[in-house]
């Protein structure tokens, strides 16, 4: 008697654990089981919904030496652009497509050491030069980050001011970026675009197309100047987070 309890038992312990042995592959087949057809479907419609269909240009890979021309805070009267992006001590500042980190220098004197720049680049080589320059200028604020060719990887919730000097014509997938950038600001934080009139992939892209595309992106145009260069070319735009972001 004693023996047939013992079968049961070890009957009862084998078949327990073959459902849970059962339990455990359905758990993982539901959790690694592709999402359903109508949750991929909308993923690809947003995807689409960012995706632009214009020419872009290709990013810039040459001599840093270009973008040192002494006239050049004059031509884009820098300080009163700063002054516009409310760029001013303590400020946490993002360079976009910092290059030669021409900007990344002259904001961060403008903060101090109690505020930040952020110099983004896609480049890694160009980070590197700039890291050495701002060692050489004794500028302790100033973060050198390697960022994606649609998102800049940059901290959320954490920029005064963003800012993109002649970088918009260059980026493929702006409006993703874009969002991206709308992640890493503060309410009522600003964002500035300096570019020139074009096509796309001839270094320029009109102004219209980027205040559109900015919108889709969830800014709202706040500023619009063409002061930065005397021959009208240029155009500096500014933007700040919209209360709701619109869809298009």
């Amino acid at each position: 008697m004693a023996r047939g309890n013992s079968f049961r038992r070890l009957l009862l312990i084998v078949l327990l654990a073959g459902l849970i042995a059962v339990a455990t592959r359905l758990r993982t087949n539901v959790s690694s089981a592709p999402p359903p057809p109508q949750a991929a479907r909308a993923q690809s419609a947003t995807q689409d919904k960012d995706r632009i269909h214009r020419p872009t240009s290709q990013p810039y890979t040459g001599d840093l030496a270009i973008f040192e021309d002494p006239e050049r805070d004059k031509k884009l009267q820098i300080d009163r652009v700063m002054d516009l992006l409310h760029i001013q001590t303590g400020s946490v500042v993002a360079d976009i497509g910092a290059g030669s980190g021409w900007f990344s220098v002259r904001a961060a004197r403008r903060v101090g050491s109690t505020g930040r720049v952020y110099a983004e680049d896609i480049n890694a080589s160009y980070l590197d030069y700039i890291r050495n320059r701002v060692q050489k200028e004794r500028l302790a604020n100033v973060q050198a980050i390697l960022g994606k060719s649609d998102d800049p990887l940059l901290p959320p919730n954490s920029l005064d001011a963003a800012f993109l000097m002649k970088t918009y014509h260059e980026i493929a997938e702006p409006i993703v970026l874009l969002r991206h950038v709308l992640a890493a600001m503060h309410a009522g934080a600003r964002l500035g675009i300096i570019d020139r009139y074009g096509k796309g992939d001839d270094h320029g892209v009109d102004r219209g197309v980027v205040i559109e595309e900015a919108r889709r992106a969830g800014f709202t145009l706040v500023g619009d100047y063409d002061f930065v260069k005397p021959d009208g070319v240029d155009y500096f735009l500014i933007f700040q987070p919209s209360p709701v972001a619109t869809q298009p």
